[in-house]
């Protein structure tokens, strides 16, 4: 990736003001918002919650709010992802929940329907974010927080292979996908024409970018219940199949696949993946490996679109002081920090503008991932999806790995699904 150097955020705090000037209260997406953030700096303590790396890295992002609110003392705890979800169940039920926190999209749905978040102000921009992303924060038409920070899947190739293959420029539907991978083995000397996940944990995110492209709509009776049988649905499991059944993806594939070292070696020169592998397979691949691959959208059915997935950034209902936390949270979604964070961090923006940013725009291959963002979706924010998903990815095994149809493996998934519910 193009790293440049990052511009100067230093007196941003007028940013707060500039983006709840730009707000359109009611009329956006996302249903009622909640009061709005008051005028002036931040002031008093935050006290935040993140994850992982961005929780390591946080504290010096927050380092500059604090310079720019001389009144506010962020005070940032990082949290292990493994112990991220029960610490959060157990304080929200406790009352003693951070100010704000960076939360798992999936977790949304959940965590708004025991009462714990508060609603996102409606001077916050709603139309600044990705769409697909805006939508990870919305609960039974309410939004709470923002997304912080998105990433968005495309498909890896081996420009080199294919050109060998007879391909000038990569396939853009369905039919072309296959023909290309087959090609790829039958030319290029490819065990695999393409990798992808065989069932097990997970596997809906490598499916449901083909859903997507072929209109399938993962709820139904206006988002009441679960529509994993839908004959999009099954049309797109059927395609996904073919590809093992067929012999150009390997239906014994391990639940950790060896992508980066087969990908650099033309074992397997295709796969679906998000940026981050953009610097894996180049480090493993040495001097001049990135002008040997590229990145395409998904394949169009009836369109092309992909998974949005990242963090939202959210304020607990119970905070005692709200207007910082807002303001820190408003203010973590401006362009310029969007920016500085993505240099810091590689987690990609979610606010639209900032990839008009240099610092994106000159890497072209990013730049793919940016275009795709403006079509990619997001699973629905149902308290149960993380229950309900395991039985759809234990039938995507079936069908690649024994064959299962199609149609039944869906109906037994939506069976499961309706026994769950929605949490709602």
């Amino acid at each position: 990736m193009v790293h440049k150097t990052s511009r100067s955020i230093a007196g941003v705090s007028a940013l707060v003001l500039v983006l709840a000037a730009c707000g359109r209260g009611d009329e956006q997406t996302g249903g009622q918002g909640s009061a709005d953030i008051a005028q002036g700096p931040a002031t008093g303590t935050i006290t935040v919650w993140a994850m992982g790396a961005e929780g390591e890295k946080l504290p010096a992002l927050a380092k500059e709010f604090e310079d720019a609110n001389p009144g506010v003392d962020v005070q940032v705890t990082a949290i292990p992802w493994d112990a991220a979800h029960n610490k959060f169940t157990s304080a929200i039920t406790a009352g003693q929940a951070p100010d704000a926190a960076m939360v798992g999209s999936t977790w949304m749905g959940e965590f708004a329907g025991m009462g714990a978040l508060d609603a996102t102000p409606s001077s916050i921009d709603k139309n600044a974010f990705f769409e697909g992303a805006q939508r990870t924060t919305e609960v039974g038409g309410t939004s709470y927080g923002i997304p912080w920070y998105v990433e968005t899947r495309l498909l890896y190739y081996r420009k080199d292979l294919a050109k060998t293959a007879g391909y000038e420029t990569p396939p853009t539907d369905w039919p072309g996908l296959k023909e290309m991978a087959k090609a790829l083995q039958a030319k290029s000397g490819a065990k695999w024409g393409i990798g992808l996940q065989a069932g097990g944990t997970g596997s809906w995110q490598s499916l449901l970018p083909f859903a997507w492209s072929n209109g399938a709509a993962l709820t139904k009776n206006n988002d009441a219940a679960y529509n994993f049988d839908s004959p999009e649905m099954q049309e797109t499991l059927k395609y996904y199949g073919s590809f093992f059944s067929e012999g150009i993806a390997d239906k014994e594939a391990p639940a950790q696949p060896t992508t980066e070292p087969d990908f650099v070696s033309g074992r397997v020169p295709m796969f679906i993946s998000g940026p981050w592998m953009m610097s894996a397979v180049e480090k493993l691949g040495g001097e001049g490996f990135k002008d040997k691959y590229d990145v395409m959208p998904m394949p169009t059915k009836k369109t092309s679109s992909s998974f949005v997935g990242g963090s939202n950034f959210v304020v607990f209902k119970e905070t005692k002081n709200r207007d910082s936390a807002w303001k820190f949270v408003n203010w973590l979604a401006s362009p310029q920090v969007q920016v500085k964070w993505y240099q810091s961090s590689t987690d990609l923006p979610s606010v639209k503008s900032a990839w008009q940013d240099s610092a994106l725009t000159a890497d072209t291959k990013l730049a793919k991932f940016g275009k795709q963002l403006d079509t990619a979706q997001s699973p629905p924010t149902f308290a149960t999806w993380e229950q309900a998903i395991t039985a759809l990815d234990t039938e995507v095994e079936k069908v690649a790995r024994s064959g299962a149809d199609p149609a039944a493996a869906l109906k037994a998934a939506q069976a499961s699904a309706d026994s769950i519910g929605t949490g709602r």
